[in-house]
């Protein structure tokens, strides 16, 4: 193991469950407004997660008054308080969803048919 990989593996975080594309996830994130912290939840499906190491990031895509909202998330940041996987996917053939943004309605959810 090289000197970057032993600097890394010490800031990779251990409670993160195992999630794929297309699963249902509520990632809680702290935000900082001012002197004070909170904690902010996020529901979506998971449309596509690339990279690996300390660089591993998802992006979680979320339908909210009929406009689609994506949010990119680091997946071993601190600002992430915990990934909660509130539904498995059915099997997903393509390594990126992002066919998922132009579809519409119940459509863009996973697992519905028109």
């Amino acid at each position: 193991m090289n000197l970057i990989e032993k600097i890394e593996s010490t800031q990779l975080r251990k409670d993160i469950p195992f999630f794929s594309r297309g699963d249902f996830v509520t990632v809680m994130t702290k935000v900082v407004e001012g002197e004070k912290e909170r904690i902010q939840s996020f529901s979506g499906i998971v449309i596509s997660r690339k990279g690996r190491g300390i660089n591993e990031s998802f992006i979680v895509r979320k339908i909210s008054y009929g406009e689609g909202i994506e949010r990119n998330f680091k997946l071993h940041s601190p600002a992430i308080e915990k990934i909660i996987v509130e539904k498995k996917a059915p099997k997903v053939r393509r390594a990126r969803l992002y066919y998922l943004r132009k579809q519409k309605g119940k459509e863009a959810m996973l697992g519905m048919k028109k």
